[in-house]
């Protein structure tokens, strides 16, 4: 009887690290740290989907709390003395307000409007890593940052986050707010990571083109931004689509919740039917946008053929419009629009299933005449920006962090 408790705890620990274990590419510095953080992420989606169909709760605000359990809206010995923070609106935007200590008098600062990612789903700008690094910006670099707490799904469907943006980044680029935070109008910037990078993307380039703003944007710095939804087997789609922290049905997933889509369209969009040629509402210019045989180098497109399908499944574009709409999909752009954005930092990773839109986004950009700083990590993957603290501390993070903010001190 005595072998019994231990051939039951040889069996559960082979279960737990069957469980945690994922392979990774060998280039990922610190793979347990992240098969753990995956590993917690999992049973977080395990537990929300159990909930939904239990009726309880739905999953995602099931997946909100448990997430949200990792990170403490007290950033404790994160406060760095001398930054004041408000949480306030902004034209009934709730936003919270990052102010450095007072310089001399007449010392303008720069500004900065940060928009969080999480899938439009998830996250918060009060929270964790990202209170954490726009307290940084503040201080290191005397920036105004304003954090946007935009509205998010199942609460919300595009294009309401989008205009809350929209919305916080008038008010806040108006020469009276401006004013306000004694804020130099030639060094306000915009930045934002993944989903928030989109959001970051999108509203850059409508004030860009808004001829009624008198201030503009004067810099974008745009983390692993999710830019297109036309074509999910792109190289990096197809080869990281098992790489932590963001799989590649989990990217769709995100899509078509935002875009207020039915999930059960998610092995169609996978397949690309969504994109097909026959008789379909995107024109060639469009495709060229999204081309990543043309705009990629060579090194990352390798051996792959773009994935088009002939015939379409009758009527995904036309359920679900956002698909097409630049808010959502700002890489499909005309270059008319992307000439207008303004100097561009874009940061990427190779093992993220979002690398190549981020190159592709850089190269249009650069194409139209934009100064565009890429800075690609080898050893990247999706997420890297928010890993600087316990218990997502991760060496590449804090790296990526320093890349991001010695861009901003030169540029913004």
């Amino acid at each position: 009887m005595k072998l019994l408790p231990l051939v039951v705890t040889v069996l559960l620990t082979v279960a737990v690290a069957y469980y945690i274990y994922i392979p990774l590419p060998e280039a990922i510095q610190e793979p347990w740290k992240l098969m753990l953080l995956d590993a917690a992420f999992r049973t977080a989606v395990h537990l929300g989907t159990l909930k939904h169909w239990l009726g309880i709760e739905h999953y995602i605000l099931s997946i909100r709390r448990s997430t949200e359990g990792l990170e403490s809206s007290d950033p404790g010995a994160g406060v760095i003395p001398g930054v004041k923070v408000s949480d306030i609106a902004f034209s009934g935007v709730p936003v919270r307000v990052y102010e450095p200590p007072a310089g001399g008098e007449g010392h303008l600062r720069r500004g900065l409007m940060f928009l969080h990612g999480g899938g439009w789903a998830l996250g918060s700008g009060k929270r964790g890593a990202y209170d954490t690094i726009n307290r940084r910006v503040s201080d290191e670099l005397n920036t105004v940052v304003v954090s946007v707490e935009y509205r998010l799904f199942p609460e919300v469907h595009f294009p309401l986050p989008y205009l809350d943006c929209l919305v916080a980044a008038k008010h806040f680029l108006s020469p009276e707010v401006l004013a306000k935070y004694a804020i130099d109008p030639e060094r306000v910037g915009v930045a934002g990571d993944s989903a928030g990078g989109n959001l970051a993307a999108a509203v850059a380039q409508e004030i860009s083109s808004d001829e009624t703003m008198s201030v503009k944007f004067s810099a974008q710095a745009l983390v692993y931004p999710v830019l297109q939804a036309l074509d999910f087997n792109t190289p990096s789609y197809l080869e990281n689509q098992q790489v932590p922290a963001l799989y590649r049905t989990v990217m769709v997933q995100f899509w078509l919740q935002y875009l207020g889509a039915d999930l059960s369209l998610l092995p169609q969009v996978l397949a690309n039917n969504h994109s097909a040629l026959q008789h379909s509402p995107i024109t060639p210019e469009q495709r060229s946008r999204i081309d990543w045989s043309s705009l990629l180098p060579q090194k990352y497109r390798k051996n792959h053929k773009p994935v088009v399908v002939e015939k379409r499944s009758e009527g995904i574009l036309k359920m679900v419009p956002g698909l097409l709409d630049v808010r959502a999909a700002p890489l499909l752009a005309g270059p008319e629009v992307l000439a207008k954005c303004p100097r561009t930092y874009i940061l990427t990773g190779e093992y993220d299933v979002l690398r190549d839109e981020g190159l592709m986004y850089a190269r249009r950009l650069q194409d139209a005449g934009v100064a565009v700083t890429s800075d690609h990590y080898e050893d990247g993957f999706h997420g890297i920006f928010s890993f600087i603290a316990w218990p997502a501390d991760f060496d590449i993070g804090k790296r990526a962090l320093r890349g991001y903010l010695n861009w901003l001190q030169n540029n913004l």
